[in-house]
């Protein structure tokens, strides 16, 4: 007998995680969203389901229950869980999809006899993009029994579970913002400043994507340490004081920026980050 979920909040990681469970073998049952369009899309998307714009008792005829919704919706999404069915809610397991919630999140529900914990899968759902999930890193919290099937169901995805303590949730999804999601203003900032002397964004995007792919192909095989290199790998600090000064002609923000992840490089990669780091702001400071 096929296994049932539910989806409530199907924005971007539900519809993923819809569609991908479908391909493996789950029932999708109740698609909510807040509108009867959006919940319709979700459901092409998934390519099964009942769209609703609203929770319902239906929500609750699925063995699973994923709440995909921003982070701040989640605790009322689980109190108006709890509200609407209150008994029916025991033995229920529900998970959320949140980078940085605890099971705590759904307190209710788990108040009322249901398991609760939380399954973050480490992508980015960007654009109208359905990553295929294989070989990710899902970080899996909650009681034995939500775990359990969380574990599972990253297995079943082809993914890598690994159990995230609950306190440390904030600092797992701090790291991905800084690793991977920086890159978008990073990348972003580089190019606005080739586009500030001439280059199209066509250029620009042709100067930079091969220069970062190396980087990152270089990082993967040997390390970031082993493959740093520019100017401040090689504690040339005129080039440094140089850029600094350039900079001063455009936006401080970008200022910032370059001041920041200077000393930011100093800090993580430098063999002797304390004389680094005085030689770094001394650059910046244009001495």
């Amino acid at each position: 007998m096929k296994r049932t979920l539910s989806i409530v909040g199907a924005g971007r990681v539900g519809r993923a995680l819809g569609k991908r469970l479908r391909e493996r073998g789950w029932r999708v049952g109740a698609v909510v969203t807040c509108s009867a369009a959006t919940a319709r899309a979700a459901v092409r998307i998934i390519g099964a389901g009942q769209p609703n714009a609203r929770l319902g008792l239906d929500v609750l005829a699925a063995d699973l229950i994923f709440i995909t919704a921003p982070d701040d919706a989640i605790p009322a999404i689980a109190q108006s869980l709890v509200d609407l069915a209150g008994p029916a809610c025991r033995r229920k397991i529900v998970l959320h999809t949140s980078a940085t919630l605890d099971r705590s999140a759904l307190a209710p529900l788990a108040r009322c006899g249901a398991s609760t914990g939380s399954l973050h899968p480490m992508q980015a759902f960007g654009g109208k993009i359905i990553p295929n999930l294989r070989g990710m890193i899902f970080a899996v919290e909650g009681d034995p029994k939500a775990r359990r099937l969380a574990y599972s169901l990253a297995k079943s995805l082809g993914g890598v579970p690994i159990a995230i303590n609950t306190r440390d949730k904030s600092i797992y999804h701090a790291a991905a913002v800084i690793a991977a999601g920086s890159l978008y203003p990073i990348i972003e900032t580089g190019s606005q400043l080739l586009m500030r002397i001439g280059f199209t964004r066509t250029r620009a995007a042709q100067t930079l994507f091969p220069l970062i792919r190396q980087i990152l192909d270089n990082i993967e095989r040997v390390g970031p340490r082993a493959a740093w290199t520019g100017p401040l790998s090689r504690g040339d600090y005129r080039i440094v004081a140089r850029h600094a000064r350039a900079l001063r002609r455009h936006p401080r923000e970008f200022q910032q920026a370059y001041a920041a992840l200077s000393l930011l490089a100093g800090r993580t990669l430098a063999r002797n980050p304390s004389a680094t780091l005085k030689r770094i702001q001394r650059a910046l400071a244009g001495r």
